[in-house]
């Protein structure tokens, strides 16, 4: 299967990334482990869905609709949707009911649906709306800047807001970075070290579970590319 990726930044302190693709015909795909959630619009033979994926905390397969058009919207860490808990949507997807041809419902109310060019006017009336925000504890964690309050209540809080652990961000973050390193022609033993596993073993269980492949498999795939 083929893809034509496209992303590009928002001015958003909401939005981490926005980006859009397209599929030319169906077929099985692996989608990594994700420690951000987000919102994709897929359109498929003029018919339109919204689908809220939450974090990933494994490789799971992915059935690819044919021939389609895909746009979505990924959220900054610490962002959140106080109706959706992130919590509840961990390895889950949630389509959210159509309202009409080019819109669907949100909350009582019909939202037309957003597009690659628009995004940022969509998240910022998602936040006027009160039906986006942003934790600032979630970023004092992820700079170690410990917050003036209980080990509990930060817990609490970051996991209401990223539906994932402290821990469980890092070892998804840190697979993705030994992954990107790999795909730039570093060795295994260099990646042991800059990514910071234990060993070679350590790497691999991590990159198996998390990416769906060995740091061999991964040296091999970009070889062939």
């Amino acid at each position: 299967m083929n893809f034509d990726f496209d992303e590009r930044p928002s001015d958003s302190a909401f939005v981490e990334t926005i980006w859009r693709t397209r599929s030319e015909g169906g077929g099985p795909f692996t989608s990594l482990a994700e420690s951000h959630w987000g919102m994709v619009v897929t359109r498929q033979h003029g018919n339109m869905t919204v689908t809220v994926r939450g974090p990933e905390t494994k490789a799971m397969p992915a059935p690819v609709p044919e021939d389609a058009e895909f746009f979505g919207i990924i959220f900054r860490l610490g962002t959140f949707m106080p109706d959706l808990p992130a919590r509840n949507l961990v390895d889950r997807e949630l389509n959210l009911p159509e309202a009409a041809s080019k819109s669907f419902w949100l909350k009582g109310a019909v939202w037309q649906f957003p597009d690659f060019e628009n995004a940022d006017t969509f998240v910022d009336r998602l936040v006027r709306e009160g039906l986006l925000m942003r934790d600032c504890v979630v970023d004092d964690v992820l700079q170690n800047r410990p917050p003036e309050m209980s080990i509990r209540q930060v817990r609490r809080r970051f996991l209401r807001a990223t539906g994932l652990t402290h821990g469980a961000i890092f070892q998804i973050e840190r697979a993705r970075r030994a992954m990107a390193l790999l795909q730039q022609g570093a060795s295994i033993l260099d990646t042991v070290f800059e990514a910071g596993y234990f060993d070679q073993s350590h790497l691999t269980r991590s990159l198996k579970h998390l990416m769906g492949q060995t740091p061999a498999q991964i040296l091999r795939m970009n070889r062939t590319e």
